[in-house]
């Protein structure tokens, strides 16, 4: 049995394997090059970590494709129980492995992998509507008067027709912008009903199972 211990960074990973005894076995920096990790996995035996990283799933899926089963850390347990002072990425990864060995490892759930791709969909969709709503609010932020049209909903089909009536009595370079303004609204409601539609189309994630 061996323990394999994954410090992932913006360019590279570093990886450490060691007995349970603790005697390290090997220790070295890997490049986020595709297949890299992989291969590198191919030489060990199962079991390994992934320290938490804005961009991990496609380290869980070198992992996977290794035929090892990943194991994500809970970043701020883990730094809390080993209680290093003098942080390196070496003392990360020993560390981890650590914890391992001791079976005191703090892990938070993997997504299986079609569901970590679908999660794209619904983040993605707030996002867009995060930055419709900050165009929406800047229509009537503006000098002149937008807000008072008598509508309950000023984005609503009533509410446009009225502001791109409206267009018109404003001065050239402030009716311009609102129009730009309200066509990017209209854009990103095009494409926050295709987010939807492909949300509620979707297929359900098939179960996966993997054996360490």
């Amino acid at each position: 049995m061996e323990y394999i211990a994954f410090d992932a960074h913006k360019h590279y990973t570093l990886a450490s394997v060691a007995r349970p005894d603790g005697q390290i076995v090997r220790e070295q920096p890997l490049p986020h090059e595709r297949g890299a990790l992989q291969q590198f996995l191919t030489r060990c035996e199962p079991g390994s970590s992934v320290e938490t990283i804005g961009n991990w799933y496609w380290i869980v899926d070198e992992i996977e494709a290794a035929g090892c089963v990943p194991k994500l850390v809970h970043a701020r347990k883990a730094k809390l129980m080993m209680g290093e002072i003098n942080k390196t990425d070496e003392l990360d990864v020993r560390g981890l492995n650590q914890l391992q060995r001791n079976g005191t490892f703090p892990t938070v759930w993997i997504a299986p992998g079609e569901l970590r791709d679908q999660r794209d969909l619904p983040r993605t969709r707030m996002v867009l509507v995060r930055q419709r709503t900050q165009l929406k609010n800047r229509i009537p932020a503006t000098k002149y008067a937008l807000h008072d049209l008598e509508v309950s909903d000023l984005f609503g089909a009533r509410g446009r027709a009225l502001l791109k009536q409206r267009l018109e009595l404003l001065p050239p370079c402030t009716a311009y912008a609102t129009q730009q303004l309200l066509e990017q609204v209209e854009n990103l409601d095009r494409q926050i009903r295709g987010f939807e539609h492909k949300i509620q189309t979707g297929s359900s994630p098939r179960p996966r199972f993997s054996c360490s």
